[in-house]
């Protein structure tokens, strides 16, 4: 019952699927499933109640991923110890998004809990680069936002957004229950600068070309809105300045919250940031509207 088969074990616990935690391993699904079908057998129970949509805990299996997170969560202290005493206990975290997510508040709380001694070094960054410095080699990991070229990289869904139309409170679409992009088709989107990420463009421009003012920070956003009546786009929740107002686009993809990193990287201290990242996220579920 080595750490790999543990982990491979808490992917399809927390995932609740074979197929999805897989893609989170980067692994394909029959090594999985031959690895979780061993670990049973020196178990000696089954582990998951397996049905056609996915897989549920059985009550020894509740019982192991207790014990399987107590046990990774001891290894990763001890090999961030060791980084510790070799001089290496750095840790630089790249942050998108609202500063006031509790999801982002928890995983500090617990971060710093589980690792007093490490040295957090915090670079946030602008709307043009959604990796916040990962593909540059500037931070080591990143809590940001989705879709983007995910190419050498690792990234873990953390949580999933509605979004909505940021409007002048007094524009007429603004009193709408909820609103479709086809309402929005001939109104102005900020743009993003020449060389940021198409895959990230695209999404904020809901899948087409538009034309509008060029930004680079969230202010820069909110101010175009506010002047020139400009279409933003945000996930729900946020607060906004007075005179705006935020209408539920329903047939927009929602954004997603993830955690990235290098794919392949091996820092003890990364590898403890994504799991305590996905243990943070799920205590109480989806951000309140």
């Amino acid at each position: 019952m080595g750490p790999r088969t543990l982990r491979y074990f808490v992917a399809v616990a927390e995932e609740r699927h074979f197929g999805r935690a897989a893609v989170r391993l980067h692994m394909s699904q029959p090594p999985l499933s031959r690895a979780i079908q061993q670990l049973e057998t020196e178990v000696g129970a089954s582990l998951f109640d397996r049905s056609p949509t996915g897989v549920g805990l059985t009550r020894v299996g509740a019982v192991l991923l207790d014990e399987a997170r107590a046990l990774l969560d001891q290894a990763d202290r001890v090999s961030t110890r060791v980084a510790a005493a070799a001089g290496s206990s750095i840790l630089t975290i790249g942050i998108l998004g609202d500063g006031t997510d509790p999801g982002v508040t928890r995983l500090a709380a617990a971060y710093r809990r589980k690792h007093p001694g490490v040295d957090i070094r915090i670079r946030d960054t602008d709307l043009t680069d959604p990796t916040c410095g990962l593909k540059a080699g500037l931070v080591d990991v990143a809590v940001t936002r989705a879709p983007f070229d995910e190419t050498a990289l690792a990234a873990r869904e953390l949580r999933a957004d509605p979004v909505g139309a940021v409007l002048r409170a007094d524009d007429p679409l603004a009193q709408r229950d909820h609103l479709k992009l086809a309402d929005l088709a001939d109104r102005r989107w900020f743009q993003f600068p020449d060389g940021t990420d198409p895959i990230w463009q695209t999404y904020w421009n809901a899948g087409k070309s538009r034309a509008g003012p060029v930004v680079r920070v969230v202010q820069e956003c909110v101010q175009a809105v506010l002047w020139n009546g400009t279409v933003g786009v945000t996930p729900m929740g946020h607060t906004l300045p007075e005179g705006l107002a935020v209408v539920p686009l329903v047939d927009m993809a929602p954004s997603r919250v993830v955690v990235v990193w290098n794919e392949g990287d091996t820092n003890p201290l990364v590898r403890s940031f994504v799991r305590t990242a996905t243990a943070a996220y799920r205590v109480n579920g989806p951000r309140p509207r």
